[in-house]
């Protein structure tokens, strides 16, 4: 399954707004792209002088990110003919980056973030109880079944974000749709950080099957409500993983994956 690619790429590849760090700016929009499957493994990305356009950067500040990128081993660089730089979608230097970001952005910043994802994710579940179609209520459905049998954190993470935007395209606004999108590839360099134990990960879909329920019945308030709810939830506790990274993070030769709450489930397992 497929994320929404036109528009998610074009999300990806927007002009960054203007400010400091642009270097980083390009690496946490990159990385997200990798960690949701918009850009994939073996992908070869723009030339450095497209790349920089498209981005609104300087290639001075490109060529430092994609350093970068090499250095954390989710970008390779080729030279010679065909060569370039192309996507390595490792998951190990995506929780390294998940976790440097969440140590970052701050107790403020997350709850920001989280108010807009809930406002944003709330009124696309509202109008798509009035708006969504048959076949797109079987279509999220469809999504969440796969969610369910997703065999490792990497997949679950890429199809719960298809699950939100499909909520927003469900909701026929081509704007809420792209604001989801933009907020995906933002959160989910925060989220791969954070894996889910089975339990968590039953739970989570319990709830995104709620929603779908109020869809279906036509009960905008009650699907917006939870919703929001839920991305409270998860809001909260990114803070406390923050909060938790920023006490621990002191400690001397401590690997990124040792700061999370508990280690990532080996391959196969689950979050």
């Amino acid at each position: 399954m497929r994320l929404l690619s036109g528009d998610a790429r074009r999300a990806v590849f927007a002009p960054l707004d203007d400010g400091s760090g642009r270097s980083e700016a390009v690496v946490r929009r990159l990385g997200s792209a990798i960690a949701l499957g918009i850009v994939v493994d073996g992908e070869q990305l723009p030339s450095e002088a497209q790349l920089a356009a498209l981005l609104n950067v300087s290639t001075v500040t490109l060529r430092d990110a994609l350093s970068d990128l090499r250095a954390r081993g989710l970008v390779t660089t080729r030279r010679g003919r065909g060569g370039g730089s192309f996507v390595r979608a490792s998951e190990e230097a995506l929780t390294e980056l998940s976790v440097g970001r969440l140590r970052q952005i701050g107790s403020t910043e997350l709850r920001d973030l989280g108010d807009v994802r809930a406002a944003v994710g709330g009124a696309a579940a509202r109008l798509s109880a009035c708006r969504a179609s048959a076949s797109e209520i079987a279509r999220l459905r469809e999504i969440l079944d796969r969610l369910e049998v997703a065999a490792e954190g990497t997949q679950q993470r890429r199809i719960e974000s298809r699950y939100y935007i499909d909520v927003a395209a469900a909701a026929q606004s081509v704007r809420l749709t792209m604001q989801e999108i933009e907020l995906q590839a933002e959160l989910g360099q925060l989220l791969w950080g954070t894996p889910r134990s089975a339990t968590e990960l039953v739970l989570t879909i319990a709830s995104h099957r709620r929603v779908v329920d109020a869809i279906e019945a036509r009960d905008g308030a009650l699907a917006r409500e939870l919703t929001e709810a839920h991305i409270g939830q998860i809001t909260a506790q990114l803070i406390d993983v923050h909060v938790g990274l920023t006490r621990r993070a002191s400690q001397p030769g401590v690997r990124a994956a040792a700061l999370l709450p508990y280690p990532p489930a080996p391959a196969g397992v689950g979050p």
